[in-house]
């Protein structure tokens, strides 16, 4: 029956996607793999009563047929988001809701990408992001991070040498999965660099509120002179994945193509879970609830830093985020990580994590992985890190990778 399928199916391969799922999920493992948010720190009952007043307040209208661009109340609650912690002036026109960021992502690819399509995405990159790309079978040019994102200047050479290029793909704060942020100088040079060649750029931002240290720096949509720049971002990180609730923010003439697709895809986001959003957004002060999940992440991001700090050979690296959810970890030239969590780190230390050849389009990258530190307890984090330490020490088992590894 597969030769009926369709080649973007046949040729797009998730299984990596299924490996975290998996490794998550067996209670057997530590597992640093999944991006989770802390399950305790959920507003269960706030967002339960959140549900009720808002099927009190609209009555049979809310099981209705409603707007494919969502509520009007809840965009401009957004628009207004959008510029008190962005610093981007948009109105409620300019933004829709989405089911997640994920299918903010997939309407953007939808939008943009022919069989074939030259974009640029970050080297390493978010594995979900990947997936939806790969459906529409893009040409991808990879870009290196480091500690101030995107390596500009490697972005220059590759529009200069591919003026094909159309879209640009970034993650720019907190980055999935390295953990740094771009610098402002970097974004302004983003933008330019998108004006002179006539590109779109898609910043995909949903660690943005979770900032632990350091200064807040504008969206790259805050520098966006021409229109180009499609913000996207979701409660799923601040409220809870299961309410799928993401939104785009978009200029007028990109807006109205975006809606058109929606509509052709799902008509709409549920109406309830967007008014129940809406209700807990007027009944509490959802900074307030940022703050305390960022006190808690920031707790786990220093205890994580300090295992590593203490468990983890001198040649191995890893970043030192200032928010979001991840840690990216380097390993020595030479490591495949993939084969080295299955074969060694798996069986012997039942801890799991991302290795990194599925976070590059290349698929080339193998000696370096990702860890989460925002599902997990201190204590638990803290043995992790130790097994994970102890399997690296003194040193690992060598199996054949690519020779080059990210620097950051």
């Amino acid at each position: 029956m597969k030769k009926l399928f369709a080649n973007r199916v046949l040729n797009n391969d998730t299984s990596d996607l299924d490996e975290v799922f998996k490794n998550s999920a067996n209670p057997e493992n530590i597992s640093f793999a999944g991006g989770f948010p802390d399950q305790h720190l959920f507003p269960d009952n706030d967002l339960k009563q959140a549900y009720r007043d808002a099927i009190e307040h609209d009555g049979q209208g809310i099981f209705q047929y409603s707007s494919t661009q969502g509520l009007p109340a809840l965009r401009q609650k957004i628009a207004d988001r959008m510029a008190t912690h962005a610093d981007v002036q948009v109105s409620a026109d300019n933004v829709m809701m989405t089911q997640g960021g994920q299918q903010a992502i997939d309407l953007v690819a939808k939008l943009m990408l022919n069989h074939g399509d030259a974009m640029v995405v970050e080297g390493p990159t978010y594995m979900g992001a990947l997936a939806a790309f790969d459906t529409y079978e893009p040409t991808y040019y990879e870009i290196p991070v480091d500690d101030n994102g995107m390596n500009i200047r490697q972005l220059r050479k590759t529009l200069k040498a591919h003026p094909e290029i159309k879209l640009i793909y970034t993650i720019p704060d907190f980055h999935n999965p390295t953990g740094t942020t771009m610098s402002a100088k970097r974004r302004q040079a983003l933008v330019a660099l998108a004006n002179q060649y006539d590109v779109i750029i898609l910043e995909d931002s949903p660690y943005r509120d979770l900032r632990y240290s350091g200064q807040n720096i504008p969206a790259i949509k805050h520098y966006d002179t021409e229109g180009r720049v499609i913000f996207i971002s979701s409660f799923s990180k601040i409220l809870s994945p299961a309410l799928r609730t993401g939104w785009i923010v978009a200029d007028d003439a990109i807006m109205h193509e975006l809606v058109g697709l929606k509509s052709a895809i799902d008509v709409q986001s549920p109406n309830v879970t967007l008014a129940a959003i809406n209700s807990y957004l007027d009944q509490h002060d959802i900074d307030d609830h940022v703050a305390t999940i960022s006190t808690s992440y920031r707790i786990k991001r220093d205890a994580m830093l300090a295992a590593l700090d203490q468990y983890f050979p001198q040649n191995v690296h890893y970043t030192r985020p200032n928010g979001g959810f991840f840690i990216w970890v380097t390993l020595p030239e030479g490591i495949d990580a993939k084969t080295l969590l299955n074969d060694v780190v798996l069986p012997q230390a039942h801890v799991a994590y991302v290795p990194s050849a599925c976070q590059f389009a290349s698929r080339k990258v193998k000696n370096g992985f990702r860890l989460n530190f925002t599902s997990l307890d201190v204590e638990t984090i803290t043995l992790g890190i130790k097994r994970l330490g102890h399997i690296l020490q003194p040193a690992p088992v060598i199996v054949p990778a690519a020779s080059f590894a990210p620097q950051f």
